[in-house]
């Protein structure tokens, strides 16, 4: 199969974002078109925006013919991957976040480590040495001590960065381990990961720039302890997702 022949569908995940998304998908689509070779399409997965993101959402996918809008009733940003990602038959399924944080000059490694090099799951990292991270020290602390606490929980993961909004899968990846991934929030990633780990699938990580978005919606608290909820959770279930027998 020629570059041409592979079609890869770029998921943006969306809620409340009318005053970005038009500008950031003109961004990712001019770039998608000078440094991507595969066949591309780029999703705009809206997750019960009550802002005009629909209204900018649906002009700017009937502008373009390679963006497509999707809305969705229910909050979530694992539930809008959970979507976009099973209705697409692409050969890889990709997303990031709309404020385009990480540096795009990561996305065709990101996808050639899939394609060309026999992986199933690319993430981009901003642990890995080569990563040029901006953000304000707490939130550096945070997503420090979340993936040291992965570690712990599962001595033996392959990966430095479960929370980066900057992922890869391919076609049967996604197609076996999304269906089995139970969280529908900010824990997705995490349990996809996880999840691929455990069903023997391999991870590529490619180092990131990453800037921290200061208008982010992440609530960190809550989302902490929900991490911390769906951790314990993989731990204790078998890696089809069912609750592990008991001796």
């Amino acid at each position: 199969m020629s570059d041409s022949d592979v079609h890869v569908d770029v998921v943006i995940p969306v809620y409340n974002e009318e005053r970005v998304l038009a500008d950031s998908v003109a961004r990712l689509s001019e770039f998608l078109d000078e440094a991507v070779p595969y066949d591309w399409h780029i999703v705009i997965a809206d997750n019960a925006s009550i802002d005009q993101t629909p209204a900018v959402g649906r002009a700017v996918a009937a502008a373009n013919p390679r963006v497509r809008y999707l809305r969705l009733e229910q909050k979530g940003r694992g539930r809008a991957l959970r979507r976009a990602w099973l209705d697409s038959d692409a050969d890889v399924v990709a997303y990031m976040d709309v404020d385009l944080s990480t540096n795009l000059d990561a996305f065709p490694p990101l996808v050639e480590s899939i394609v060309h090099g026999g992986y199933d799951v690319a993430i981009g990292s901003r642990l890995k040495h080569g990563a040029r991270v901006t953000r304000q020290w707490k939130r550096e602390l945070i997503s420090r001590a979340y993936n040291l606490m992965i570690k712990l929980v599962f001595p033996t993961r392959s990966f430095s960065d479960a929370q980066c909004g900057f992922k890869a899968v391919s076609r049967r990846a996604a197609d076996h381990l999304v269906p089995i991934v139970e969280n529908n929030e900010w824990f997705f990633d995490s349990e996809l990961l996880l999840r691929a780990e455990q069903h023997g699938y391999r991870i590529a990580e490619v180092p990131v720039e990453w800037i921290e978005d200061l208008d982010t919606r992440v609530k960190i608290v809550s989302t902490a302890l929900e991490d911390v909820r769906g951790l314990l959770r993989v731990r204790f279930t078998s890696k089809d997702g069912r609750a592990a027998a008991r001796a």
